[in-house]
Parts: C-alpha cells; sequence; structure tokens
C-alpha cells in the first residue's frame, strides 16, 4: 500500500509498520515504542474494542492525556470504523458529562497509566480494569442505547469527533473525516519537511486537534518520532531542547511565552538540534515572535487553522520566513475568500471574515443541524467566524473572532491590535482583550493581563503613543494566570468581565 491508497487514518501506522517496522514512533517517559509495536498495540486494543461491544459507527470517548496506549486506541478505532472522541482528562465532570451525552459514547475509556485526573473520573465513573494486558486501562459501562452512525466505506467516514474548546461558547462536535484528516496530515508533513530522523515534541494535546492532525499524523505520515509528554511543562521542554532531543517544536504562543519566561537575561541564542519551531492555535505577537527567534536562532514559523477545518489553512513556508506575523499563504488545495457581512468578497487589504474551502473541512457538526445551516454554505465554503485580511501578496493576517469584534464610540476595535501593543511591554507575559456590553449598544474595552512588576498606570501610559484613544482599554485587570484550554490557547469565555 502507498500513501496514495490509504483509506483510513490508521493506514499510516500500517504502512510504516510495513517499511520502518523497527524505527521509532513514540517515546513516553523514555521508552521507545517502534512502529511494529504501536501497529500490534493497536490490533491489541481494536480487539479489546470490540469485545467491549463497540461497533462500526459508534463513538468510544477517550479520557486521557498523551500516552502510547492513546495513540493506539485512536488507530484501533480508525481501523474497526468506530468514531474516537478524544477528550482531555483535565476536563470537568459537568463537561465530560456533557460530552459523554452528547455523542452518545458506547463506551468511555479511561486511560490512568500518566493522569492522575484519569483516574479521579474514571472512580467516579464505576469504571473497571479492562480484561487482558489493557494495564491502566479502565472501562465505563456499555450504553446499549447508542445507535451505530452509518459506515462510509470511502474516505468520508467519520474518523473523530473533536469537541471544540468552546473559546466564547458552547462547545459543539466536530466531525472530521478519514479523508480529510490524511490530507491534513501528509499536507503538514510536507509542507514541513519531515523526515524519518526528526523528533517531534508531543506536548500538544492528542485530544486537540492541532495535536492530532499536524503533531501526531503529520509526523507519524512522514515516519519520524514523537516524543510525548501528557501535558506542557515549559522547564521539561527546555530541558529537552537543550538536550538536542528534538528537532521540531510546535506550539501555540502562550507556550513560547513560558518558554521565554524561563530564560535568563542576556543568555543569548540556546543550543539545540531543531531546524523548525511553528506557532498557531491564536494571533502570534510581534514582541514574542522576535524574542523567541532570538532565543532559538531559527525563524517562528506562524500558521493558521481551525477545528472545523481539519485543522490547518495557512501558514509560513520553510524556504521563506516572514519577518511580520502573518499566518502565511493558504496551504496546497485550500482556498480562501474574505467576506463582508452579507457574504461579498471585499477589497484586497480590507478586513472581514474568513471564508475556507479544504478538503479537511469537517463533515459537520454533530446533532447540530441549526450550527450547520449557519458555517456551511454552497460549493463547499466553510464560514470560519475568524475576522482577516489578505493582503495582495495573498497573505492572511488573523484579527480575531467576529464576536470578539468590539464597537467603541462607532468605531471598530479588534482586540488582537490592543493585545499587541500590551504584549510589546517588557513585563507582559500575554494578555487578553474583550468588550464589555454597555446601554446603547457600546462596550467598553477591558484588558486581562499576566505581567511581573508593573502597573495599571504605567501599562496605560505604554499604551498612550501606541494607541489611538477609542482603542484603549477602559479598564486593565492583573491576573496571575490567563484561563486556558489544555492546548494552551487563551479562552475569552472565562475572563471575568463582570
Amino acid at each position: 500500500m502507498q500513501p496514495s491508497d490509504f483509506r483510513r487514518i490508521s493506514d499510516i501506522l500500517r504502512h510504516r509498520a510495513l517499511h520502518r517496522p523497527d524505527a521509532p514512533a513514540l517515546v513516553e517517559d523514555g521508552r521507545a515504542c517502534s512502529y511494529a509495536q504501536l501497529a500490534a498495540a493497536a490490533d491489541a486494543h481494536a480487539a479489546l474494542l470490540r469485545g467491549l461491544g463497540v461497533r462500526p459507527g459508534d463513538r468510544v470517548m477517550l479520557v486521557a492525556e498523551n500516552s502510547v496506549a492513546q495513540v493506539a486506541l485512536l488507530f484501533a478505532a480508525a481501523a474497526i470504523d468506530a468514531w474516537s472522541v478524544n477528550v482531555n482528562a483535565r476536563l470537568s465532570e459537568g463537561e465530560l458529562a456533557t460530552i459523554r451525552e452528547h455523542s452518545g459514547a458506547r463506551r468511555v475509556l479511561y486511560l490512568t497509566g500518566n493522569s492522575p485526573d484519569a483516574a479521579r473520573h474514571a472512580a467516579h465513573a464505576g469504571a473497571r480494569p479492562c480484561p487482558g494486558e489493557f494495564p491502566g486501562v479502565l472501562a465505563g459501562p456499555l450504553d446499549a442505547g447508542c445507535a451505530p452512525e452509518p459506515v462510509d466505506p470511502g474516505g468520508d467516514q467519520v474518523a473523530a469527533l473533536v469537541y471544540t474548546t468552546g473559546t466564547t461558547g458552547q462547545p459543539k462536535g466536530v466531525m472530521l473525516s478519514h479523508a480529510g484528516l490524511l490530507f491534513v496530515g501528509a499536507t503538514s508533513s510536507r509542507l514541513r519537511g519531515l523526515i524519518p530522523g526528526d523528533r517531534a515534541w508531543g506536548g500538544l494535546p492528542v485530544s486537540h486537534v492541532y495535536g492530532l492532525a499536524s503533531m501526531l499524523l503529520g509526523t507519524l505520515y512522514a515516519g519520524a518520532c514523537v516524543r510525548l509528554a501528557p501535558r506542557f511543562d515549559a522547564g521539561a521542554l527546555l530541558a529537552s531542547i537543550r538536550a538536542g532531543e528534538l528537532t521540531i517544536v510546535q506550539g501555540v504562543p502562550a507556550m513560547y511565552a513560558r518558554l521565554l519566561a524561563l530564560q535568563e537575561e542576556g543568555a543569548g541564542t540556546i543550543p539545540s538540534r531543531l531546524r523548525f519551531c511553528y506557532a498557531g492555535g491564536s494571533p502570534l505577537d510581534p514582541a514574542l515572535k522576535r524574542a523567541v527567534e532570538a532565543m532559538f536562532g531559527l525563524p517562528l514559523h506562524n500558521g493558521y487553522g481551525l477545528t472545523e477545518g481539519g485543522p490547518t489553512v495557512s501558514q509560513t513556508r520553510l524556504d521563506a520566513p516572514r519577518a511580520d506575523t502573518s499566518v502565511g499563504l493558504p496551504i496546497p488545495g485550500v482556498e480562501v475568500r474574505i467576506v463582508d457581512r452579507e457574504g461579498r468578497e471585499v477589497a484586497p487589504g480590507e478586513p472581514g471574515e474568513l471564508w475556507v474551502r479544504s478538503p479537511g473541512r469537517m463533515r459537520g457538526y454533530f446533532r447540530d443541524p441549526a450550527a450547520n445551516g449557519a458555517a456551511l454554505h454552497a460549493d463547499g465554503w466553510l464560514a470560519t467566524g475568524d475576522l482577516a485580511r489578505q493582503e495582495p501578496d495573498g497573505a492572511l493576517f488573523l484579527l480575531g473572532r467576529t464576536r470578539e469584534l468590539i464597537i467603541r464610540s462607532g468605531f471598530n476595535v479588534y482586540p488582537v491590535e490592543v493585545e499587541t501593543a500590551l504584549n510589546a511591554h517588557p513585563a507582559v507575559v500575554q494578555s487578553a482583550v474583550a468588550g464589555r456590553p454597555l446601554p446603547g449598544a457600546e462596550e467598553e474595552i477591558v484588558a486581562f493581563v499576566e505581567a511581573h512588576g508593573v502597573d495599571a498606570a504605567a501599562l496605560q501610559e505604554w499604551l498612550r503613543p501606541r494607541l489611538a484613544p477609542y482603542k484603549r482599554p477602559a479598564r486593565i485587570v492583573f491576573m496571575d494566570a490567563l484561563p486556558a484550554a489544555p492546548s494552551g490557547k487563551i479562552l475569552k469565555s472565562r475572563l471575568p468581565l463582570g
């Protein structure tokens, strides 16, 4: 079987196990798992799922943090045409219950080997150890009322039901097909120039589409190795980079901000084997970009995607790094357009909502026809809900979410502009800006800031020459840590606007 013949994401593993059986696929806690071993584990877990009553078209929910067992179950579910519902164990019991009920999962499996949170959830659910040699895998009760979804023998079969992080509202279940994930995995692998000798940091949650499609599938597609980490630890990541254990690092901007906070002033470039570092998941601040590039002696590449897009839409090219914070050009096979409120294309350079047409586009939101009607348009277009502008050279620049646009004194204020100005202050680690409704369809601008050794008056003085008066925050609120998803993305819906 050649990559062009892949029909299921599990075919990636089968192909690599056949051609590079002894090469390392994953590393967990210093122990390597070869492609042959991972394929055998996937086969064993597929038999386990069948024995637990999971059928083609069923949803199987995995409550876990990044681990070999989680990846094996992901491929096992794909091989038997079940839908994997990967859920980060750090979510609350209420959040898990909502996803379990909405997905109609036939079984919920709790992977407790490296996750005390998964063990806590398993105990609450009354989960039992699975029969056979599956240490740390506990199964919740069978949902006998679960009805399987139809199975598509082609690539349109759903591989994963990914729940959005709900940065601005309630999470939705996004149906991603095998064909869509294979497209993104192959394209991500190719654009990053991955080779079998690469070692990628695996701290992005596999429960998040960025970690699933780009980090995991993209890396394994190339026959390279992922060094798994159950959650982000800035100190551990920095130590791995210094030790030369990694050649590829992908993360969200907040992750890089944490790495910078550990660097001693004047330390200079960190020696490493890195040849590529990449940011995505939220807008990239120019000051952060410059500091990270100085830290690693490499361009910090940038990109954009969304769960509904499978995820990758655009990224900067390895052979053409940019000095600005553009999220790059649309990747090959993806089309974009910028439209106004009536769906008409705007002039180049003008802001509007970004629409995307991509082979990676979701099949739709699970059991949510109203949301599908709002997001999915004729001829395959997806309305992303993101504000952007596209320059004449094709480069895209993100401006924020349509629902995050702040109307102040009749002017449009894009939060990313205010955040960029705040983040440029040397004492600011990161910031998040939101609008608080006022009478008369007005809003006041509130900035939430994570910083050290600076007060609100000093920040207001800093902003004075950098922002027009209507863009300056009415209030600056200091927080020890901004609310974030397990992926590191800031959750603006959880900011205490009051």
